[in-house]
């Protein structure tokens, strides 16, 4: 078996795929996080001279470990808040480094990532593996324990459901999208109602996901005049808005007196908004590290 030191460093490599993979079939980081390092658990009890190909025996023991994460989770209750977002991917606007420029290019949109919540759990690993990492009906097949026809309908039916949802946004010019979202801002924060409606969609979604501490501000907004309505908040006095990346797109921290109380993120078509979401639970948000994005 190689040394330890010697699969370590392999792992490490294939590590950011791995987060990547388990991220877009959980949507979780702490569950992410915990799916890699069961994998790097199994791999260390395995012997890996055995492994012909460890970058994919590496993707089909994360692929499995999430689909049972999924199932475990499709087997609870059902959240009593009744909304509940993925958690964002924050990352700097104006950023040299590689990590952050990755992030702009493989993004996922929480648009996306909200429709796969809806998917059955192999429905959804299917979906991941084939058309995101383009793995082969065969090799989907092993991991969801089914045939290969099986695991060919399993990705149609996913398909369908997430048909006219962009993976990221559908409008390219970056300056495009945040000058949309900069001119929401500013229109709320000037109680300007036509202002906001005149950048949103007329068909607009709001998401809202407080948790369990502020169940009450969970909820689903629709239609430009009740979310323009919603947006009032950015009236209040002590309410700062810091220009973030959230998966990848224009996307925003909101501060109150100098504390984070929500990250929003935007899907933005034909120069409209037409989805925002709003991650407001204070103990999903006491897992972020703010520093970078507020200095």
């Amino acid at each position: 078996m190689p040394d330890l030191d010697g699969l370590t460093e392999q792992f490490e490599q294939a590590r950011p795929r791995l987060r990547t993979l388990a991220y877009r079939m959980l949507g979780s980081h702490a569950e992410t996080e915990d799916a890699v390092q069961e994998a790097w658990i199994r791999l260390s009890r395995t012997d890996a001279e055995e492994l012909e190909n460890l970058p994919a025996w590496l993707t089909t023991v994360v692929s499995r470990i999430c689909l049972n994460m999924l199932r475990s989770r499709a087997a609870r209750p059902e959240d009593p808040v009744g909304v509940h977002l993925p958690d964002p991917v924050l990352g700097r606007e104006q950023s040299a480094g590689p990590e952050d420029e990755a992030l702009l290019t493989d993004s996922v949109s929480l648009a996306l990532l909200i429709v796969l919540d809806t998917l059955e759990p192999a429905e959804r690993v299917a979906f991941v593996l084939h058309d995101m990492f383009h793995l082969t009906f065969d090799e989907i097949a092993a991991v969801v324990g089914r045939s290969t026809v099986a695991a060919r309908q399993l990705a149609s039916r996913a398909r369908r459901r997430v048909r006219g949802t962009p993976p990221g946004e559908v409008d390219g010019r970056f300056a495009v999208r945040r000058r949309v979202v900069d001119a929401f801002f500013a229109a709320a924060r000037e109680g300007d109602l036509n202002g906001l409606v005149a950048v949103l969609d007329p068909d607009v979604e709001l998401r809202a996901d407080g948790g369990l501490v502020l169940a009450a501000a969970s909820g689903v907004v629709r239609g430009d005049r009740m979310v323009a309505q919603r947006a009032a908040m950015f009236r209040q006095p002590g309410v700062t808005v810091h220009a973030v990346l959230v998966n990848g797109s224009p996307g925003a921290l909101v501060e109150r007196e100098g504390k984070p109380v929500s990250i929003m993120g935007f899907t933005i078509e034909r120069e409209r908004i037409v989805q925002i979401q709003i991650l407001l639970d204070p103990d999903r948000l006491s897992a972020f590290d703010f520093a970078a994005f507020t200095a």
